[in-house]
């Protein structure tokens, strides 16, 4: 069974749970490109909370691997990491799974959409894990711990519907690209030699800034502006944690810093804002990456204008109402993005950057 079809569905799943798992970290209309789009993303994809993982299957770190896996694996993920960084296409393709022959489209899709974060870097690979599931006697959802060799930090792995088998997760940065892009590569082994199975790539920074600098900008900001501190968490964990099917203790801790902000925006929406003689409700503000900058996404109730231009007057006034109630929005975050609500249909209206917002 090919294990990039078996995660298609839990990806889509998982974009649903987190619509309805906080309003406030809502992407608007783009939820809905996702789950069209979702099967050019990622390769394995995460179920928050796996239900029945399988107990046949071992995770081994990079530390303890026995040299000869370290030393193959290395090889193998940093050739195909420095082939993404360079868009080395044919190398990929040559490399890739049978199995997965059907998606290369997608897969190569992905690939190309990665350019911008990695233009400029080399491929150095940061970890890399060895996930056997061999003994598994059919597919599954499966949890595996990865634990150091002092047993300090655990990182845990969720695959859903994974086949018996042996897999590698290997895990590489472009050191040098200003968008310090990171690459996530499932490898399969198919017998005889590992092959490719996915590629997912992420950028590490925001306009020069990384995942711990946003860390360490909301807990300055949490007491002092809770609305900024709130998405300075999210725009870290984005960063921090690029790739859905891993998680850590040291994420969890960062949720957990961002969940006990008083006066934040986790129970704020419907938000009413007052400007002159009209209110208007805004029903989401998410963080948005579409652009690879710390943008938010505000989708606010429409008037119900539909020219172009009055939409765009409209989404202004909005932009200023909002920034007004929260002006430390501005001096913290790149942009912001309109999203129109009528009737319950959302139309993207448009992104500006704050110095462009009055």
């Amino acid at each position: 069974m090919s294990v990039l079809r078996a995660v298609i569905a839990a990806l889509c799943t998982r974009l649903m749970i987190a619509q309805e798992r906080s309003k406030s970290r809502l992407r608007a209309e783009r939820i809905s490109a996702k789950m069209r789009l979702c099967w050019k993303v990622l390769i394995v994809a995460v179920v928050l909370a796996v239900p029945a993982a399988s107990q046949a299957a071992t995770c081994t770190s990079q530390a303890e691997l026995s040299p000869q896996d370290r030393a193959t694996l290395s090889s193998v993920g940093g050739r195909m990491a420095q082939a993404v960084v360079n868009q080395d296409i044919a190398t990929l393709q040559a490399a890739l799974l049978p199995a997965e022959t059907a998606e290369w489209t997608g897969i190569r899709g992905a690939i190309e959409q990665s350019a911008p974060m990695v233009k400029g870097g080399h491929a150095q690979l940061r970890s890399i894990y060895l996930l056997d599931a061999s003994s598994q006697t059919a597919t599954a959802d499966t949890q595996l711990f990865c634990s150091n060799a002092a047993g300090t930090l655990t990182v845990t792995v969720n695959m859903h519907a994974l086949p018996p088998g042996r897999y590698a997760v290997v895990f590489a940065d472009a050191n040098g690209a200003p968008m310090q892009g990171q690459i996530g590569i499932i490898l399969a082994w198919d017998g005889q030699s590992w092959r490719l199975g996915g590629v997912s790539t992420h950028p590490g920074a925001f306009d020069g800034h990384d995942g711990v600098w946003f860390w360490t900008r909301a807990r300055a900001l949490a007491a002092v502006d809770p609305w900024s501190a709130w998405y300075s968490y999210d725009a870290a964990h984005f960063l921090l944690l690029p790739f859905d099917f891993v998680s850590s203790p040291n994420l969890e801790k960062l949720l957990k810093e961002q969940t006990d902000i008083q006066n934040s925006p986790q129970n704020a929406f419907p938000y009413s804002l007052a400007a002159g003689d009209r209110t208007w409700k805004i029903d989401s503000v998410a963080l948005d990456p579409t652009l690879n900058q710390s943008d938010l996404a505000l989708a606010y109730e429409s008037s119900g204008v539909t020219d172009s231009a009055a939409l765009r007057t409209e989404a202004i006034a909005v932009f200023s109402a909002f920034l007004k109630a929260q002006p430390g929005i501005r001096a913290n975050f790149h942009g912001l993005w309109a999203y129109a609500v009528k009737d319950g249909k959302r139309t993207p209206v448009m992104e500006l950057p704050m110095a462009q917002i009055p």
